[in-house]
C-alpha cells in the first residue's frame, strides 16, 4: 500500500526544481518581477482633482475669480418650469415664443432696476422629476428624454441664455442620478440645479408626503461632481443652485466645502406673501450663508388678494445681501 502511494505521488507532483510547463521558480520571479504594478485609478483620479483644485485656488488668489465665472460679475435671472409641462412653471406654461417675449420685459425690469450690473438670462429647466408613481425601479423620479433637454439647450443658445438642468432625485440620490446629466453639463452654457424639498431617501416616502432634506455632503458631492467636469472639459466655473425654504432642508451648512470651479447659490424657494417670503430669506438664507443667494418669485402663488403680490425687482433688491440668482416660476 506504501508502495502504490508512493508512485502515485510521484505520478502527480512534479519536481522541486521545476514546473510541468518547464518554468523554474527562478524564472517565473524575473516575470513577476517585470510586470507593472497595478494602476489605482480612484487614487489618480483623486489626486488629479486635488491639482486642479490647487490650481483653481492659485488663480483666484491671484486675479480674485476663474475666468469666465458668471457671479458676482452678473446677476442671473431665470425662468423656471419644464419645457414639456404646463403645471410647473413659466418656462412650460405660456407658447415659447410668448413665454420668451414675457422674459425679455423681466430682464429689461432688473437691468432697470440695477444698472450696475449686468443681467445674464437662464432658462431653468427640471430635467429629473420627483413622480407620484414608483417608476420600475421604485425610486419615484423621472428624467426627461435625450431630445428634450437637448431641445432646452438650444434654447437657450437661440436667446443667449445659460441653461440649468434642475435635478429631484426622489428616492435616488444625487450619486446615482448626476452622472446621467454629465453629457450635457460639457456644454460650458449649462449648470445645475439640485432640490432638497423632494429627496426622499433617508425619509423613506414617496415626494410629497414629507419636505425632503440634503445634508452639506450632498451637496459636497455635487460641487466635487461639477469640479472635476469643469477640469476635465477645461470649462469655466459652473454655477449650482441649492433650493431651500425650510431648516430642515439643508443640515450641517458649515460643513460645504467651496470650490473656485463651481459658484454655490442657496435659494430661497419659498412662496407666499412678501413679508413671509422676506423672513424665510432672513432665517434660512442670510443666518446660513454659503456662497451666493438667490430668491424665487412665483406668478401663481405670490399673485393673491392683498398683501400678497408678486415682489418688485426694486423690493428684492432691498433684501440683504442682494440675490446674485433671481427665480421666476
Amino acid at each position: 500500500m506504501a508502495a502504490t502511494l508512493s508512485l502515485f505521488s510521484l505520478s502527480v507532483l512534479p519536481s522541486c526544481g521545476t514546473r510541468s510547463d518547464g518554468e523554474t521558480p527562478a524564472a517565473k520571479a524575473s516575470v513577476e518581477a517585470a510586470k507593472p504594478a497595478p494602476i489605482d485609478t480612484m487614487a489618480l483620479k483623486v489626486a488629479a482633482m486635488r491639482r486642479d483644485s490647487l490650481k483653481a485656488d492659485s488663480i483666484v488668489k491671484a486675479n480674485g475669480q476663474l475666468p469666465g465665472a458668471i457671479l458676482p460679475g452678473k446677476r442671473i435671472v431665470a425662468f423656471y418650469g419644464n419645457i414639456r409641462a404646463k403645471g410647473m412653471g413659466i418656462l412650460g406654461r405660456e407658447p415659447k415664443d410668448q413665454m420668451f417675449r414675457k422674459f425679455d420685459k423681466v430682464i429689461a425690469e432688473w437691468q432697470a432696476a440695477d444698472p450696475s450690473i449686468p443681467v445674464q438670462p437662464a432658462i431653468h429647466n427640471v430635467t429629473i422629476t420627483a413622480q407620484a408613481a414608483p417608476g420600475k425601479d421604485g425610486k419615484y423620479r423621472l428624467m426627461n428624454s435625450k431630445a428634450t433637454i437637448e431641445e432646452v439647450i438650444q434654447w437657450g443658445k437661440e436667446h443667449n441664455c445659460i441653461v440649468f438642468l434642475d435635478v429631484q432625485v426622489g428616492l435616488s440620490n444625487l450619486e446615482n442620478e448626476l452622472h446621467k446629466l454629465e453629457p450635457y453639463l460639457k456644454d460650458p452654457i449649462v449648470h445645475m440645479g439640485i432640490d432638497p424639498e423632494f429627496a426622499m431617501e433617508t425619509k423613506g416616502v414617496k415626494p410629497g408626503r414629507k419636505i425632503g432634506t440634503f445634508d452639506a455632503k450632498d451637496v459636497n458631492y455635487a460641487v466635487k461632481f461639477l469640479a472635476r467636469i469643469v477640469s476635465e472639459n477645461n470649462l469655466p466655473p459652473k454655477v449650482l443652485t441649492v433650493h431651500r425654504f425650510t431648516q430642515g432642508m439643508i443640515t450641517n451648512y458649515k460643513n460645504i466645502k467651496t470650490d473656485p470651479r463651481v459658484q454655490i447659490v442657496m435659494h430661497m424657494d419659498g412662496w407666499g406673501d412678501p413679508t413671509l417670503k422676506k423672513d424665510s430669506y432672513k432665517a434660512y438664507i442670510q443666518k446660513e450663508p454659503v456662497q451666493y443667494t438667490g430668491f424665487k418669485l412665483f406668478y401663481e402663488y405670490d399673485n393673491r388678494p392683498a398683501p400678497h403680490h408678486i415682489m418688485t425687482p426694486t423690493e428684492v433688491l432691498a433684501l440683504t445681501p442682494k440675490p446674485m440668482y433671481i427665480q421666476y416660476q
